[in-house]
């Protein structure tokens, strides 16, 4: 299992230095100059000069990713342009939000819908079943910022049963908390429920139709093993590569969700670096979600192992 986890731990690094690269030339070879914006429409030729050799942005391209590679390495992700501050403390700050929105809505999600996928493999091709492949697609049709505006409207401005907007960090109790996140998770837990009910009666399905199956029914135990010691458990790779993807996409993209409920996360700070051509910001933030979705690869791979050694070998 060592060896296998180092692997997995070694095959990142190509990944996040081809990250790394990829996102720092982007950036610097799209249309728009930092140092004219933050110099302003009056600004002079030379004024924008000045900036720019401040910022170093004057300096070849390869000198500048050395530069910015190796503050990264000591774990500095630079100075940001607009917010006049650490990129590190900017992260940090806005991170703890969209964690606890991310957490939230896969918490919810694996509540509601590996049940529901099990009870529809189980009761294939009844009412039960009908109902979620319904209400799977019906998850799928509806954008989230849509979901978002009616459950506010309903369940903050005429039942009154939650704040409209804001974040409350757990400091502040867990009420407060609580309460602050309930509707933009469940706006976000909606299509993710959809995904993993689908995912998870497909998969069981075809395991219910295996032999191993058949016969630990034919020895005559209950239905509630046989789904979830025999039949759950041998269909959990492909249900935990999708909670794995859907926590990696939750993390990096609940940018329109962050926005309707004004939660102060990464998201927003992404939207507000790239209108600024805040470059340190973005490739922080970048790096930073990056960093995090070859994390949860790694505890994805580590699970498929424990649920089928055959993998790590």
């Amino acid at each position: 299992m060592l060896a296998f986890v180092l692997r997995r731990l070694l095959a990142t690094v190509p990944v996040l230095l081809t990250v790394a690269l990829l996102v720092f030339l982007m950036l610097r070879l799209t249309p728009g100059d930092p140092a004219a914006i933050m110099a302003g429409e009056n600004a002079t030729a030379q004024q924008i000069a000045e900036i720019r050799s401040k910022l170093g942005l004057d300096q070849p391209l390869l000198v500048q990713f050395g530069i910015w590679l190796g503050k990264v390495v000591r774990g500095d992700l630079g100075e940001s342009f607009f917010f006049k501050m650490p990129v590190a403390d900017l992260v940090a700050q806005r991170i703890g939000p969209t964690l606890a929105l991310a957490t939230t809505t896969m918490t919810i999600t694996v509540l509601v819908a590996v049940p529901l996928g099990t009870l529809a493999a189980w009761r294939h091709g009844s009412l039960l079943d009908r109902f979620v492949m319904g209400f799977s697609v019906l998850g799928f049709s509806v954008p989230v910022f849509v979901l978002g505006y009616a459950l506010i409207y309903v369940f903050a401005i005429q039942l009154g049963w939650a704040p409209v907007q804001g974040y409350r960090s757990l400091a502040a109790g867990l009420g407060p908390f609580l309460t602050h996140l309930a509707l933009p998770s469940c706006a976000l837990a909606v299509i993710y429920i959809a995904l993993v009910a689908r995912i998870t009666r497909a998969s069981l399905l075809e395991v219910l139709g295996e032999d191993h199956v058949r016969t630990a029914r034919a020895k005559g135990l209950r239905e509630s093993v046989v789904l979830l010691r025999h039949g759950l458990r041998n269909a959990a790779v492909p249900i935990v590569t999708v909670i794995g993807l859907g926590i990696a996409l939750l993390i990096g993209g609940v940018v329109v969700t962050e926005s309707v409920f004004n939660i102060p996360g990464l998201g927003r700070l992404t939207v507000d670096a790239v209108l600024g051509r805040d470059y340190p910001t973005i490739q922080g933030v970048i790096l930073v979600f990056s960093v995090l979705y070859v994390l949860i690869n790694l505890v994805v791979d580590i699970l498929y192992s424990l649920l089928d050694p055959r993998i790590r070998y």
